[in-house]
């Protein structure tokens, strides 16, 4: 059965999931620093590495965050990793659509979310956010997923998503023997462009309104999911960290980048609840790409 505590009974559920999400926050963004350093100016251009810019924001109607920005780096031509902790009531319209808020529209929610678009048309983009939300009933919802640009990079068998599912499976594996089968499923079902019929990426894993009824056991597989995504990305980014690229390359990546505009605007859950919810609105379309192109 879902956690049924009220609101201000989670305080302490909340505490330790922001807790997490900071401490995470702050490796992803020391490892982007490392493949800051790394990527080779011969190939990359001889500007000095970039680095995150971190500030606070505050939400009118209760709460606030943390961004965090890399903008036109030597390796990340656009990164987000960005904290939020919001508190507040569901409008009415909201309040439908979310399990414990007919009985009590005030809400929580903390979490992190991450995004990450490369120079490099060979290295995949990259999302991932893990959260905690409480309303009369309390869940866990999240999951990472993986966008390589190029045609010869986007299939499940290719190397990058054997690597990177195997790195979520292990995750599941540690949570129950079906979850990692049963949350890839919903990344495939989820991470879908409808109107184009075809799939953002190659998938990874998602999951919505986890609560098994053990809750230390939700959060420790939702801190497993982060930790996935530290050992999966960054080896992948690094292997084609030092491969050259060419024009049409280039090219290729920018009009994907579009498909993956059309499901953030379009198709994602994500979005509509941070607009419809007051959210900062630099974070909510953060995912955005720096460059896009539609032929």
């Amino acid at each position: 059965m879902p956690d049924t505590a009220p609101v201000a009974a989670v305080a302490d559920k909340t505490k330790r999931m922001r807790a997490w999400v900071d401490s995470l926050r702050d490796r992803i963004v020391a490892e982007f620093h490392k493949l800051e350093d790394e990527a080779p100016p011969a190939l990359y251009g001889d500007k000095p590495a970039g680095r995150f810019e971190i500030t606070p924001w505050v939400r009118e109607a209760g709460g606030g965050g943390v961004m965090g920005f890399l903008r036109n780096g030597r390796f990340f031509e656009k990164a987000g990793v960005h904290i939020s902790e919001v508190h507040g009531t569901f409008t009415p319209e909201m309040a439908a659509t979310m399990p414990g808020a007919d009985k009590d529209p005030r809400f929580v929610a903390t979490g992190i979310s991450l995004i990450a678009h490369m120079w490099s048309p060979r290295v995949p983009a990259v999302h991932m956010n893990t959260r905690f939300l409480a309303t009369t009933q309390g869940w866990f919802g999240g999951g990472a997923d993986l966008t390589p640009l190029l045609s010869e990079q986007r299939s499940q068998d290719a190397p990058d998503a054997r690597a990177f599912h195997g790195e979520m499976k292990k995750a599941c594996d540690a949570y129950a023997p079906d979850a990692y089968e049963k949350f890839k499923k919903e990344c495939d079902e989820y991470f879908y462009v409808h109107h184009r019929k075809e799939p953002r990426g190659i998938g990874g894993i998602f999951y919505d309104r986890l609560a098994s009824g053990d809750w230390e056991k939700d959060f420790q597989f939702t801190k497993n999911v982060g930790e996935a995504f530290l050992a999966a990305y960054p080896p992948i980014a690094r292997k084609h960290m030092h491969e050259k690229w060419t024009d049409a390359e280039r090219e290729e990546q920018l009009v994907r980048r579009g498909r993956y505009v059309e499901f953030n605007l379009l198709w994602d859950r994500g979005t509509m609840f941070g607009l419809k919810t007051g959210g900062n609105i630099e974070t909510i379309l953060s995912s955005m790409p720096p460059l896009v192109r539609w032929p």
